[in-house]
């Protein structure tokens, strides 16, 4: 049977409760043990498919086709495994089960309500993963800070979950913060204090405390902390800011955090293999001289919204060990008149995904600057799309060509919806989404990169490269180095003339991990540190 661990977060929101929890699971999992993950989102809405990016962060895509959370991409960073759509679920997806079994009469007429309905359904969640999985340990994120109305549903079912469990079967940890006070020159329990008080009345008593702070946590604050939070002084753990996310492994396995928990569970304490992730550190503390990336986007003003490219971009700088200065440029704000002056300096140019039309001009402005200029770019599925535009338009002599997506009248619509989305009105989850399969054709840089005549990259799109005008691309010099199996819809474009210029419609930074960083971002950016010298 699975242990459990809950882990929680109090007094801020993001506190790093996802990066606690990956790093616990990287810990145990560098023991020997087969961990797995989950993030309980108590938001209303389905998932965040639909929500901006300016909110919520990137949208970060399973192998099974799950519109996630971000900290999903931090899990399987950390963990290195593949997660499912049964590793994220929101508090919307619970009632709208729930209200579509009310509709059915499921319930026979009896009144549904949060307690026993809604938090039966959390926890059949924590039972179905735990048994889907198979796996020593399952970790669960509960989103949200201690104290938020909507998060009551599920501290109250984890809370029962832990009483339907054998003893010693599931514990909790809380992260919460110990705060600075600049003008008394001392950090402040009393936060903590209050968040761990607020968990204890809704009948959840931690059995671990991260403290989250810019300033060190002597043991006479973790005694403090202790003594009025009913936890022993060495179930206070601290967790500093660190220079990089992949650093807290090790911080907190200094302080055996993964020894202690694995006794408060009554399992065993195998040696721990934490060569790897101590390889990945060492190396990227010689990366001293830089490379320049230049990231057009329209999401610039919150880097979240790109996360899994800046880590790809970073994972493979490591193994190069060059360090990657990332600029994210507003595509709105970039033209051809201006692109000159704006990527100039730039080793390379990434355009990643998106949607709408705003700032696609722009991306385009930074495809055809990359193309002229030899510039390294690698182009993420709008990246593709804006690359395809642009070669249409200057190149194959298709003035004006663009996407379906914001023009329906185009006279050259080279890339146009999918045939069987073309009366789909719903626009949660009806994209091509998941891990397909592409073809690379030999002889090519993508073929260089990954070394496999197979590969599979996870999507997030409805538009495709339009097949009316497959002939005149590729006539003029564009080549289609990846198509699905059956040949019907293009996965990747390069240009053989170029240094280095691939796109590709699926998602690789959302396989990209640490220790091994995907093959199109690892040549990408050697073929930036090229063009540096």
């Amino acid at each position: 049977m699975a242990k459990h661990i809950f882990v929680t977060g109090g007094v801020v929101s993001s506190l790093g409760k996802g990066i606690t929890a990956a790093s616990l699971g990287h810990l145990l999992k560098a023991r020997g043990y087969k961990v797995t993950m989950q993030k309980m989102d108590p938001y209303l809405n389905v998932d965040p498919g639909t929500m901006s990016p300016f909110q919520h962060g990137e949208v970060f895509v399973t192998d099974d086709g799950h519109e996630g959370d971000l900290d999903l991409g931090h899990y399987e960073r950390f963990i290195d495994e593949s997660l499912s759509r049964e590793s994220n679920f929101t508090q919307g997806s619970i009632y709208q089960s729930l209200i579509a079994r009310e509709r059915r009469g499921d319930y026979l007429g009896g009144t549904v309500q949060v307690i026993p309905h809604v938090t039966n359904a959390i926890k059949d969640r924590l039972y179905r993963i735990a048994e889907q999985s198979n796996a020593d340990v399952v970790i669960s994120e509960i989103g949200g800070t201690i104290g938020d109305i909507e998060g009551l549903p599920f501290i109250e079912a984890a809370r029962q979950f832990k009483k339907e469990k054998p003893a010693g079967d599931v514990l909790f940890v809380h992260v919460t913060l110990v705060p600075y006070i600049a003008a008394a020159h001392e950090v402040k329990t009393k936060p903590t204090q209050h968040s761990v008080k607020e968990l204890r009345s809704i009948g959840v008593q931690p059995d671990f405390i991260v403290c989250r702070s810019d300033h060190e946590i002597t043991d006479k604050v973790r005694e403090k902390i202790a003594l009025f939070c009913d936890v022993a002084a060495d179930e206070v753990l601290a967790c500093s800011d660190a220079p990089s996310i992949y650093e807290v492994p090790i911080n907190l396995y200094d302080q055996h955090f993964d020894v202690k928990v694995l006794q408060h569970l009554g399992l065993p304490v195998p040696e721990i293999d934490l060569a790897p992730l101590r390889g990945f550190l060492a190396n990227m503390e010689e990366c001293v001289d830089p490379v320049d990336i230049a990231v057009v986007g329209k999401y610039v003003s919150l880097p979240d919204a790109y996360l899994s490219v800046i880590e790809a971009l970073h994972h493979s700088g490591v193994y190069h060990k060059r360090k990657v200065e990332v600029h994210l440029i507003d595509g709105e704000e970039l033209s051809d008149a201006n692109a000159a002056e704006v990527l100039g300096s730039m080793d390379g140019v990434l355009v990643p995904g998106g949607f709408g039309q705003r700032a696609f001009e722009g991306k385009i402005a930074a495809a055809r600057y990359a193309r002229e200029n030899n510039v390294p770019y690698l182009g993420i599925c709008l990246g593709l799309q804006a690359a395809v535009c642009e070669f249409a338009r200057h190149v194959a002599g298709l003035e004006g060509a663009t996407s379906a997506e914001f023009d329906d009248a185009a006279e050259y619509p080279v890339i146009d919806l999918m045939p069987e989305q073309e009366d789909v009105e719903d626009k949660g989850g009806t994209m091509r989404l998941g891990a397909y399969p592409c073809k690379v054709l030999p002889g090519t840089r993508a073929e260089a990169a990954y070394g496999e005549a197979v590969i599979y990259e996870r999507h997030r799109h409805r538009y495709e490269v339009n097949n009316a005008y497959r002939d005149t691309l590729t006539g003029a010099g564009l080549v289609i180095s990846g198509l699905s199996p059956d040949e019907r819809l293009t996965e990747m474009v390069e240009l053989p003339d170029h240094p280095w210029f691939v796109a590709s419609q699926g998602h690789p930074e959302f396989k990209s991990r640490p220790m091994r960083p995907h093959p199109l971002f690892r040549d990408f950016v050697g073929a930036a540190i090229a063009k540096r010298g």
